[in-house]
């Protein structure tokens, strides 16, 4: 007989989508897909060099639980130079990924029972986490009009005496959107009333922002540094996905605790993959600057081509490489069959398998109206995209 738990823990929307656009795909049918969070670019070439040197080298063994002392001195230079951060290496830890560093973490610090406050839209996998750990999910859905961003009065009114975290994404996703230094000063004032609230900080998409430079919670709010768990990782703005490689800077207390439950369940990431990070801390940011800027351009013409589509409306996201258009006004349409399109997910069902276009429906993040897409794709891929979402929205029969 299978666990509750895991009985109880739904799969991930975005490779259920992803999953079936690849069927269909195998099927020989035509399929483009921005259902993926994946960049779309190569791992930077002294990145690799590095890691077919530790290869060479027969750097093959364990390396400590938190990650090699090399690493962490990378990290901890880095987030100085990058972010104005004080952090020790002891302070650090490395893990196979900057998800398994957010779910390490909020076990450490959830008891059964727990709140932990999610802003939504969110990234999918963040409730689920939180169910493993035993605690309660309080989701708060914020606005299109405030770019999917949370208030200080809306974290005000959703704090209680049972919570014990808030999840903070910025650049988000799945909306892209970034917190500015005063917004991000808001949430700390409110805060600061509380101090029995972690902040569970994910900054992995830090290096994909487009119109002004990254702001982290610790830089408006240095007193906090105890109660904040800064989340990170290579696998987005160096395009190393496949390599997993993440890392989380927190209070020792709270390193100790996640390191505990590390070596119990996976030990270290792979040395190879520690090495190649030590070489993207260290090395130039050349190509990270120029994916970056690709990404800029495609954005720039998803948001344009978005709102020339009548029912569409899409704000520029401030980073990470999604957009989320509000497409409520094709809720409760009909198909050209006379059958009804009541969901977001039941839309994005349509559009794939009748137009093989592949997005990811707004409900798997908590946000109805919405859909998130991908542009960690070719701009082929994504003009042909916007011509068969202008296609799939004008067959539908709006109410």
């Amino acid at each position: 007989m299978i666990s509750n738990r895991a009985q109880n823990l739904q799969p991930s929307e975005t490779l259920k989508i992803t999953g079936k656009a690849k069927e269909l795909k195998r099927q020989g049918k035509s399929v483009v897909s921005l259902s993926a969070g994946e960049p779309d670019f190569k791992t930077p070439r002294h990145i690799c060099d590095a890691a077919i040197k530790a290869i060479n080298d027969g750097f093959h063994g364990y390396t400590m639980n938190t990650g090699t002392p090399e690493l962490r001195d990378a990290i901890v230079a880095k987030l100085k130079r990058d972010n104005g951060l004080d952090y020790d290496p002891s302070q650090i830890i490395c893990s196979n990924g900057a998800k398994q560093s957010v779910g390490f973490g909020l076990l450490a610090i959830v008891n059964k029972g727990d709140e932990v406050i999610i802003p939504a839209p969110f990234w999918v996998s963040y409730p689920e986490m939180v169910r493993l750990a035993e605690g309660e999910s309080v989701l708060v859905r914020t606005s299109f009009e405030n770019d999917f961003k949370l208030t200080p009065q809306q974290l005000e009114d959703s704090i209680t005496e049972k919570t014990k975290a808030i999840i903070l994404c910025s650049p988000s996703n799945p909306t892209g959107a970034c917190y500015s230094k005063e917004e991000l000063e808001g949430l700390a004032n409110v805060l600061r009333n509380h101090p029995q609230i972690y902040i569970v900080s994910d900054e992995i998409y830090e290096y994909i922002v487009f119109d002004s430079d990254h702001v982290s919670i610790l830089n408006v709010a240095p007193d906090l540094k105890d109660r904040v768990l800064l989340v990170n990782g290579f696998s987005k703005g160096f395009a190393m996905t496949g390599w997993r490689l993440g890392y989380l800077a927190a209070s020792n207390e709270v390193v100790s605790a996640v390191s505990k439950i590390q070596s119990q369940e996976t030990s270290a990431p792979s040395s190879i993959s520690q090495k190649a990070a030590e070489a993207a801390y260290n090395g130039s940011l050349d190509e990270v600057i120029a994916m970056r800027d690709q990404f800029k351009k495609r954005r720039d013409f998803m948001v344009n081509s978005l709102n020339a589509i009548e029912g569409v409306s899409c704000f520029s996201p401030g980073g990470a490489f999604y957009v989320f258009p509000d497409i409520s006004h094709y809720l409760n349409s009909s198909k050209p069959d006379g059958s009804k399109i009541a969901t977001s997910t039941e839309l994005c069902m349509y559009l794939l398998e009748e137009f093989g276009l592949a997005l990811v429906p707004g409900d798997a993040f908590g946000e109805p109206n919405g859909l998130r897409m991908s542009y960690a794709a070719s701009m082929n891929d994504l003009e042909d995209a916007m011509e068969r979402l202008k296609k799939g929205l004008g067959s539908l029969l709006v109410q």
